[in-house]
């Protein structure tokens, strides 16, 4: 036999593995795990374990915690392969939450049950900073965070399974996409334009964009003029603006090859990017500073780019205004569900979006579906009628 088991306490086991012969000594070698919880969970153990020597995939146990190996996951791996912002991100679920609730236990010891009990305390009281407990949509970033953590310490050779793939993280609630009804446009782009004449960053311009091709606010506030050809009418998106924890503004290229992508400017946009360039041209030149082809479509006075944590509170002040409670992102859900209603074929406004396939656009704008098909079933009705 491989292995048995030894009763240590309450709900407390011992598995012993036998591993085969020291190749020097010739004699009998052992591994203890311990194991909390039922006996029936201690065999289930004890058969995975037997289960990993037999096929190599067998890992000794170490003493090294979850901590420690999440800080170095995240200096060796998550550093050096992900954008800037996003590691920042990693690192504040890591250090705030992953390792104050989970650090203390052995990497090796780390089981399903460690990860369902953590989730259900972090809905109820995850809060650092007040009372409550964090959202379901968080907390599944956690989950995420952790999942990709142990996929490369399983990929290491630090653990014989991932524990996170038979954990169920919370399931947020679907909510209901904000996006402006065609009615409130005029009104929303009226309010922009009195917040651009008492600011010099031009907000018109900026929502009419993201009304009328969908682009992040990022990918908005990197573009420069020699990534539009208003000739052509068409937008080139290949960078985007992001802005990290202590202020610093990087600008790079989208995560993506699919977010990488060209986008036909509607002739409305081209006539509105020409006036804009025109009267900024007329700026520029008054100040001796020409307007040169990698130059920022939208910068600041100095030709920096715009803080984009600048741009959000104040759309929110101008959709207030307006008499409507949409955020800047909610533009880019107006334009995919104007497009959908319209007509437009769902490949193509996924491709102006930049999602990474047609199923995700869908499975996003669910809410546009029914009136799609309901259209299609009348067209095709309408083609087997026949015309008397």
């Amino acid at each position: 036999m491989r292995g048995h088991i030894t009763k240590r306490g309450k709900n407390s086991w011992a598995v012993v593995i036998y591993t085969g012969r020291d190749p020097q000594s010739g004699k009998k070698q052992y591994k203890w795990h311990s194991v909390k919880g039922t006996k029936k969970q201690a065999e289930q153990e004890m058969a995975a374990l037997i289960n990993s020597l037999e096929t190599g995939s067998y890992i000794k146990p170490k003493k090294t915690t979850l901590g420690l190996y999440l800080e170095q996951w995240l200096q060796d791996y998550a550093a050096t392969n992900t954008a800037p912002r996003t590691y920042e991100r990693y690192a504040e679920i890591v250090r705030l939450h992953l390792i104050p609730n989970l650090g203390r236990i052995t990497l090796t010891q780390l089981k399903p049950e460690h990860l369902q009990s953590y989730y259900a305390r972090a809905l109820a009281s995850g809060r650092i900073k007040s009372e409550g407990g964090l959202s379901a949509q968080t907390v599944k970033h956690h989950h995420r965070v952790l999942s990709e953590a142990l996929r490369h310490a399983l990929k290491w050779g630090l653990l014989a399974r991932n524990v996170a793939d038979v954990v169920d993280p919370p399931r947020p609630e679907k909510k209901e996409m904000a996006t402006v009804y065609t009615e409130d446009i005029g009104r929303l782009l009226e309010e922009a334009n009195k917040m651009e004449e008492s600011s010099s960053i031009p907000y018109y311009t900026i929502v009419y964009m993201a009304l009328h091709t969908g682009m992040r606010r990022g990918e908005i506030l990197a573009l420069r003029w020699c990534d539009v050809d208003l000739d052509l009418m068409t937008i080139y998106v290949n960078r985007s603006l992001q802005i990290l924890i202590g202020g610093t503004k990087i600008i790079r290229e989208p995560k993506t090859q699919k977010a990488r992508r060209l986008i036909n400017m509607t002739p409305s946009l081209a006539l509105q990017l020409k006036d804009y360039q025109t009267a900024q041209s007329t700026l520029r030149l008054l100040a001796n500073t020409p307007v040169k082809q990698d130059d920022l479509i939208f910068a600041d006075l100095d030709g920096q780019p715009i803080n984009p944590n600048t741009v959000t509170p104040t759309f929110n002040k101008i959709s207030k205004r307006a008499g409507l409670s949409v955020r800047f992102h909610d533009l880019r859900h107006t334009h995919a569900t104007l497009m959908l209603k319209s007509g437009v074929h769902p490949k193509i406004v996924s491709e102006r979006l930049g999602h990474a396939t047609v199923a995700f656009t869908l499975d996003t704008y669910t809410h546009v579906v029914p009136g799609l098909q309901e259209a299609a079933a009348k067209a095709f009705d309408k083609l087997l009628t026949p015309i008397s």
